[in-house]
C-alpha cells in the first residue's frame, strides 16, 4: 500500500504541475514522498492542484457529469425527442449499463479519484505539515477539506448513497460497500466547520480557487440537503438492493433544529463579512462568465476550474448554432442540448431583466445572408446565459472544448439560502424580516432598482408559507440553467409533482388557457409569429412579434406595424402557426412533451429514480462488495 500511495502521490504532483506555471526546484520528481511533499507549502499546493485537475478529465465533469446532471426538472429539460440512452438519463429511466455513464473513467470513478487525492493531501498535511503552527499549511488543509466536500457533494447529488472514504486507500479498504449518506453528511459538515478557521475571505484569489465563502455556502447547501427529503434506503439497508422510500433523515444530528442555526450563522457571516455583492447588471454577470472572467470578490464565488481550452459547457448548453456560424466555426451543430421549459419565460414579470437573459427563443444560422438569429420554434428555448457570441476574449474555436467555466455557487444563492432558512419555523431561527430583506436584494437587481416592481412582486408575501412559495419561485427564475433545481425539488419533496405541473402549464399554452404556475392567460399570445433583424454593438439581433402576451394583431398575411418583418415558416417553408394544437408534439417521433402522463419529462416515476445507478463496470470490478439500491 505504501508503494501505491507513493505512485498516487507522484501522479497527483505531476498532474498539479501541469496546472502550475512556475518551475519546481524544491527537489527532483523521483524523490517525492509524503514527508517532503506535505511539509512543503509549494509541493502541497501542487498536490492540491491535482484535485482540481480531476474536474477536467475527459469523462468526468467535462464530458459526462455536467452535460447530464440536473435535468429534467420543472424548469429545465432535454430538447431532443430521440429515445435513446441519453434521453434515459434525463427522463429517470437509466440502467447501470447506460452507454453514456457506464465507463471505467466515468464521473463516479473520477470523483472518487479526486477524493483519493484529497484524502492523501488531508492525511499528509495533518501528519507532516504542522497546520496548528503553520498558517500557510492550515490554509492548504482547509482548501483540501473544501474540495473533498465539493467532490462528495457531487456524488451525493447524482448517486445518493455511496461508500464513505475519508482516508487514503489501504489493503482493508480497497473494496467498500455503500454507507448510509448520513455518515457522509456529518463528516462533510464537520470538515467544512473545521475549514472555517483555516481559510479567510482573501484565500480565494480567483473564482477557480475555493475559499471561505464557498466553505460556508457549501455548509448551508449541505445542511439543506441533509435535513431535507430524499429517496433513502431503509435504515441500515444501504448497499443491500433496498428500494427505499422518500423520507427525512432520522439522525438527530441532521435535523433542521440542529443544522439551520449553524447554516444561517455561516450565511450571515458571508453576507456581512465577505465583501461579496450582486453584480448590478444581470446581463454583465453572464457576459463575464462567457468571457472567463475569474475576478474574485464580486458575485461569483466558485466555478468549475476548467482551463481556457477545456470543458464542454457552452458546447452543450449555449444558445444553439446550426452548422458553421461566425461564433461557432464548425459544420457541426453546437449548443442547445437542453433549455428552459417554454412556460418559464412567461413566469417572469415583463419588467424582470433576468427574463431575456435567461430564456431565448432563437438560434444562430447562416442561410446565405451571413450569421443571423432565427426563431427556434416554440418548443425550443435556450439558456441565454450561455452564448458563443459573448466569448469575445477567448472566441470558441469550433472544437470539442470551449473553456467556459460553469458557475458552481454565487452570492445570489447565499441570499436565497439565507432567506429560506431564516423563514423556516422548524429551524428555531425564524426571522421573517431578514428573509424578506434577502429576497428583496435579489429582486432589486432583477427589476433594475425599480422599487414599484419589487413591491408589486412582494405584495401579499408575508407569513412562512407565502414567503417559502416566493423563495421557490425566485430560485427558479434566478438559477434556471444552473441546474440547482433538481436538488431543490428533491429536498422539498416535490420532484414529480413539479414536473407534472409544468406539463399542465404547457397544455395551457397550446389551448389558450390560463396557467396555474404563471397565472398567465395564454390566449394573449399571437397565433402567428413575425420577426425582423437589427444590430446591437455589431452583433445581429432579432425582434419577434407574437411571442409576448398582447401581441396578437398580426395574421398569417398581415404583419405587425413597421417594416422589415418576415413571417415564421415551418421546416417545409410554409407560413405556420407558432403555437397551435400540435405545440410540444414532435413531428418526428410523435412524443407529446406536454402529455398528461408526464412522459414528456420522465419515463419512470422520478420519485422512485431520484439517483443514477452506480455503473455496472464499477459494480463488476468491486468483487462483490458494492451493490446498487433503488431498484436498479
Amino acid at each position: 500500500m505504501k508503494i501505491l500511495r507513493r505512485i498516487l502521490l507522484s501522479a497527483g504532483i505531476l498532474a498539479g504541475l501541469s496546472l502550475a506555471s512556475c518551475d519546481l526546484t524544491t527537489e527532483s520528481q523521483s524523490t517525492f514522498d509524503e514527508t517532503s511533499v506535505f511539509s512543503d507549502p509549494t509541493l502541497t499546493e501542487y498536490q492540491i492542484y491535482s484535485i482540481y485537475e480531476v474536474f477536467g478529465h475527459t469523462n468526468s465533469h467535462r464530458g459526462r457529469y455536467l452535460p447530464w446532471y440536473g435535468y429534467n426538472t420543472d424548469i429545465e429539460w432535454y430538447i431532443s425527442n430521440t429515445d435513446d440512452d441519453k434521453s434515459d438519463i434525463v427522463k429517470y429511466n437509466m440502467l447501470s449499463t447506460n452507454s453514456q455513464l457506464n465507463v471505467a473513467d466515468g464521473p463516479y470513478n473520477e470523483l472518487f479519484a479526486g477524493i483519493e487525492r484529497a484524502n492523501l493531501t488531508i492525511s499528509g498535511v495533518r501528519q507532516y505539515g504542522s497546520p496548528d503552527s503553520r498558517p500557510e499549511m492550515a490554509e492548504r488543509l482547509g482548501e483540501a477539506l473544501v474540495l473533498r466536500a465539493v467532490l462528495y457533494t457531487e456524488l451525493l447529488k447524482a448517486y445518493g448513497e455511496v461508500p464513505a472514504r475519508f482516508a487514503p486507500v489501504d489493503a482493508e479498504t480497497i473494496y467498500m460497500n455503500k454507507s448510509d449518506r448520513d455518515v457522509i453528511y456529518k463528516q462533510l459538515l464537520a470538515d467544512l466547520e473545521e475549514s472555517f478557521s483555516y481559510l479567510s475571505y482573501d484565500s480565494a484569489t480567483s473564482t477557480d480557487r475555493v475559499g471561505l465563502a464557498l466553505a460556508k455556502g457549501l455548509y448551508a447547501r449541505l445542511a439543506l440537503m441533509a435535513s431535507g427529503y430524499a429517496q433513502r434506503p431503509d435504515s441500515g439497508a444501504a448497499g443491500t438492493g433496498n428500494a427505499g422510500s422518500i423520507r427525512l433523515s432520522d439522525d438527530p444530528d441532521l435535523q433542521k433544529s440542529v443544522l439551520y442555526p449553524k447554516a444561517l450563522e455561516a450565511l450571515r457571516d458571508v453576507i456581512s463579512g465577505s465583501g461579496l455583492e450582486l453584480e448590478p447588471d444581470y446581463e454583465e454577470l453572464w457576459r463575464g462568465v462567457n468571457n472567463m472572467d475569474l475576478t474574485a470578490g464580486h458575485e461569483i464565488i466558485w466555478v468549475i476550474p476548467f482551463s481556457n481550452s477545456r470543458g464542454r459547457w457552452n458546447y452543450t448548453f449555449a444558445v444553439r448554432n446550426n452548422g458553421y456560424t461566425d461564433y461557432s466555426p464548425t459544420t457541426s451543430n453546437r449548443g442547445g442540448q437542453a433549455g428552459p421549459v417554454p412556460y418559464v419565460y412567461y413566469w417572469y414579470d415583463e419588467n424582470d431583466i433576468r427574463r431575456d437573459v435567461s430564456c431565448v427563443n432563437f438560434e444562430w444560422e447562416d442561410r446565405g445572408n451571413g450569421t443571423l438569429p432565427y426563431p427556434a420554434g416554440i418548443a425550443n428555448w435556450y439558456f441565454g446565459k450561455y452564448r458563443f457570441e459573448w466569448m469575445t476574449d477567448n472566441p470558441y474555436s469550433g472544437g470539442n472544448d470551449d473553456g467556459v467555466k460553469p458557475v458552481y455557487m454565487r452570492y445570489a444563492d447565499i441570499l436565497l439560502m439565507a432567506a429560506e432558512i431564516a423563514n423556516s419555523s422548524e429551524g428555531g431561527v425564524r426571522d421573517e424580516n431578514f428573509a424578506l430583506e434577502c429576497l428583496r436584494e435579489v429582486l432589486d437587481r432583477a427589476y433594475a432598482g425599480d422599487a414599484a416592481s419589487v413591491e408589486a412582486e412582494l405584495s401579499g408575501v408575508s407569513g412562512e408559507e407565502a414567503i417559502f412559495e416566493e423563495i421557490k419561485k425566485q430560485r427558479a427564475l434566478e438559477f434556471v440553467g444552473e441546474f440547482l433545481r433538481k436538488t431543490d425539488l428533491i429536498r422539498w419533496n416535490c420532484l414529480k409533482e413539479s414536473m407534472d405541473a409544468a406539463a399542465a402549464e404547457l397544455r395551457a399554452m397550446r389551448t389558450d388557457a390560463t396557467g396555474e404556475i404563471t397565472g398567465r392567460n395564454y390566449s394573449g399570445l399571437g397565433e402567428y409569429l413575425w420577426y425582423r433583424h437589427g444590430t446591437q454593438d455589431g452583433i445581429p439581433t432579432i425582434e419577434m412579434y407574437g411571442i409576448h402576451l398582447g401581441e396578437n394583431d398580426a395574421t398569417d398575411v398581415t404583419p405587425p406595424e413597421g417594416s422589415g418583418w418576415t413571417p415564421y415558416t415551418n421546416s417545409s417553408g410554409e407560413i405556420s402557426r407558432y403555437i397551435g394544437d400540435t405545440a410540444f408534439i414532435s413531428s418526428d417521433t410523435g412524443t407529446d412533451k406536454a402529455s398528461e402522463d408526464g412522459t414528456g419529462f420522465y419515463k419512470a416515476d422520478p420519485n422512485l429514480k431520484q439517483w443514477w445507478p452506480i455503473p455496472q463496470t464499477t459494480i463488476t470490478n468491486a468483487q462483490g462488495s458494492l451493490y446498487n439500491d433503488y431498484g436498479y
